[in-house]
């Protein structure tokens, strides 16, 4: 008995181990190729830094880019392109630890320089 409950224990102490680890994913479903992208809470109008720089020729459609050290929540994103084009997306919902994606169709804003 004592040993089911110590193995209990451990297991779920490695699964939360495993979870703590992992990193939050940025997925590209929009059609372009992103070189910048910028986090801010949403409503803020405080973007962050380019998280993209970490992925030399951009993140292109349907790739991941891995995140570190962003807490849950709500977000405005900041998203630059290839070519010079820029697009936000509005509260958008990130969790730690997990993927999210983004398609052309939550982009706003969009212009050209």
């Amino acid at each position: 008995m004592v040993f089911r409950i110590w193995a209990a224990a451990a297991a779920l102490w490695a699964t939360g181990a495993v979870a703590a680890e992992k990193p939050t994913q940025f997925w590209n479903l929009t059609s372009s190729t992103v070189v910048s992208l910028r986090l801010s809470h949403a409503g803020s109008g405080e973007y962050g830094d380019n998280l993209a720089t970490s992925d030399a020729d951009g993140v292109d459609h349907d790739e991941r880019l891995k995140i570190q050290d962003i807490p849950s929540g709500r977000y405005d994103l900041e998203l630059k392109y290839k070519g010079g084009r820029t697009c936000f997306a509005r509260n958008i919902e990130i969790v730690a630890g997990k993927v999210f994606s983004l398609e052309d169709k939550a982009l706003t804003a969009c212009s050209k320089k």
